[in-house]
């Protein structure tokens, strides 16, 4: 996943957890259920902003501070947390991981179109 916003899904799950706050109860909040709330906190799935205004309401943070993603944003490898939530002391930049982000789109998109092919191919030979 894209490095920046990945950043922003582990800062708010990070705070989520400070807070004490359990996924269920952020699902319960945003009148979702849990496994769609988990989606949205690993960015699977868009977090819209009328939902961000919620979860940041309910940790009782500013918006801004949950979705910073640049020069401020900062995480730490050793974690007090098993699942790699992380505290926030080391530095990343938006800009850094963007030429990392665009190549592997463009793996993945050179991979899908050798499968696309392989697939069109199948079907010739089934439908023959």
């Amino acid at each position: 996943m894209y490095k920046a916003l990945q950043m922003v899904y582990e800062k708010l799950r990070s705070i989520r957890k400070q807070k004490g706050m359990s996924q269920e109860k952020m699902a319960k909040i945003l009148s979702t259920d849990t496994s769609n709330y988990s989606r949205k906190e690993r960015g699977e799935t868009k977090i819209f902003d009328d939902e961000w205004k919620k979860i940041a309401d309910a940790l009782e943070v500013p918006i801004d501070e949950l979705k910073e993603n640049s020069h401020n944003l900062i995480r730490n490898e050793n974690s007090t947390f098993n699942d790699n939530s992380g505290n926030y002391n080391k530095y990343y930049s938006f800009s850094e991981h963007l030429n990392d982000y665009i190549n592997l789109l463009k793996e993945q998109n050179e991979i899908l179109k050798e499968e696309n092919l392989k697939l069109k191919k199948e079907l010739e030979t089934i439908r023959k």
